[in-house]
């Protein structure tokens, strides 16, 4: 039986690149860029690149990147718009729990819930950063966004999501003992078929990102909050923050 994302991301690309939360690409990378000092050498593997937003742009700007999703729908996009622009990307269908890189790149970047942590399960989604860990080098880096769980012990998960342009949700739950959000999408896909979902996805305190990444190998572990298209080390994650930017160092 597929799961919630993968019946999601079957025939959801077109509307996906339309949505609100796909508009901060450039000034994410701009952001991606200093964390990594502009160094064209530095290989950069996108973990759930999705359509190829950031993968595309980093190509463009001279860097030598490498991009995996699940989707088959959402990787034949990505190719396509990159060869509209005329850039090489190496753009590839792998499941990030099974991946086979071993220190090979530079920098990894998991960024809008591209894989992590969409899962079913704690241990899916920390396989995740295993695997990411193992793909880079000695004094790798890794920059991700994940779903910010100090946000719905304060406020309405249903406001939240009202922001999706594509998508209506209903019954939103938010379960304390689990941290996960469990909720009902309506969505149209590409083709203008109608699709209900049922959605699970785990929300993550800072504490619990710090300690996974300590224990899948990242000896330095900061974290943001993550605004959209506006990404920084300036800006003090909160309560009010939906989503927090995590960005770690190996040893």
């Amino acid at each position: 039986m597929k799961q919630w994302y993968q019946v999601l991301f079957k025939n959801y690309s077109r509307k996906y690149d339309r949505e609100p939360y796909t508009k901060g690409t450039l000034g994410e990378c701009n952001f991606i860029e200093r964390e990594i000092s502009f160094d064209k050498n530095k290989r950069i593997l996108d973990i759930g690149c999705g359509t190829g937003r950031h993968a595309i742009e980093l190509a463009g700007r001279g860097y030598d990147v490498t991009g995996i999703d699940l989707s088959v729908s959402q990787i034949e996009r990505a190719k396509m718009k990159a060869k509209e622009r005329n850039l090489f990307v190496v753009l590839e269908l792998m499941d990030a729990r099974d991946l086979a890189f071993s220190a090979e790149f530079d920098l990894v970047i998991m960024l809008c819930e591209g894989a992590f942590p969409l899962m079913e399960t704690d241990e899916m989604n920390y396989s995740i950063l295993q695997n990411a860990s193992r793909s880079l080098k000695s004094k790798g880096k890794i920059i991700l966004t994940t779903l910010n769980a100090l946000y719905p012990l304060f406020h309405s998960l249903q406001d939240a999501l009202e922001q999706y342009e594509n998508e209506s949700y209903s019954s939103v739950n938010f379960d304390l003992m689990t941290f996960r959000e469990r909720s009902i999408m309506d969505i149209t896909d590409d083709d203008g078929n109608k699709k209900r979902l049922v959605c699970d996805e785990r929300y993550y305190t800072p504490p619990e990102m710090k300690l996974m990444l300590n224990q899948v190998g990242f000896h330095k572990v900061d974290i943001y909050a993550a605004h959209l298209g506006n990404f920084s080390r300036s800006h003090k994650l909160q309560t009010d923050d939906f989503e927090m930017l995590v960005v770690g160092c190996k040893p």
